[in-house]
């Protein structure tokens, strides 16, 4: 006889990692079709591409992929501002993380292709803080706004429940597999609307976050 799951944080919910999941891979999108080809989730191309202009004495390109690793930095040193912050009873830091993040994507929308520099970082700016503020879904490490690390544990847990026949691996895999499916289909949404309303797109992730920051009030999930 299987024993129930303990409630968990909302914040750790899988209909957390859902919705967070669907903004990441519409974020990638989004920087990647309309704000000049860049993937601003992620730094580890950043990191290679700045080492390749140093490399060729491209100093100004260089710039432009160090601005949004500093960036990301920021925005993890601040969810762990925010972390450390006092808050009041009625507002858990993680959803003033989420309203942040909404404030900040307003901004993003109205900036024009010029400022696409600026919108990429302020994008790796929203990233660092959702992947720092949401680390777990139901006990396990997750990031909403890349993969790597997601499919490499979730192979992990197919491989554990595969020896060891271990059920709660084999639930974990799912639930690794399902974030990234849901990444991805954050990622077949930001194509579609990108291509529809351009620079304006990115107003429709403010919908999960916002779904995010109400579905806290609820503490606890089952």
């Amino acid at each position: 006889m299987h024993s129930r799951l303990p409630p968990t944080q909302m914040s750790e919910s899988f209909r957390m990692g859902a919705l967070l999941a669907v903004t990441g891979g519409f974020f990638d999108v989004y920087t990647y079709l309309c704000r000049g080809k860049v993937f601003a989730n992620a730094q580890t191309g950043n990191m290679v591409l700045l080492g390749i202009s140093v490399s060729q004495g491209q100093w100004l390109a260089a710039l432009q992929y160090l601005l949004p690793i500093t960036a990301f930095a920021i925005g993890i040193a601040m969810a762990e501002w925010l972390k450390a912050k006092p808050h009041g009873r009625y507002i858990h830091w993680r959803q003033t993380v989420l309203l942040l993040e909404m404030l900040l994507v307003i901004v993003a929308a109205f900036l024009p292709q010029r400022a696409n520099v600026a919108v990429n970082i302020l994008v790796s700016f929203i990233c660092a803080l959702q992947v720092e503020a949401f680390r777990k879904v139901r006990g396990s490490a997750f990031a909403t706004t890349m993969c790597t690390g997601n499919l490499r544990s979730a192979t992990e847990q197919m491989m554990r429940w595969h020896f060891d026949k271990d059920p709660a691996a084999l639930s974990r895999a799912l639930r690794y597999f399902a974030v990234i499916a849901y990444f991805i289909l954050g990622a077949a949404l930001g194509t579609a609307f990108s291509l529809w309303l351009h620079e304006k797109a990115i107003l429709l992730s403010c919908l999960p976050l916002g779904t995010a920051f109400l579905l806290m009030f609820h503490e606890k999930t089952k």
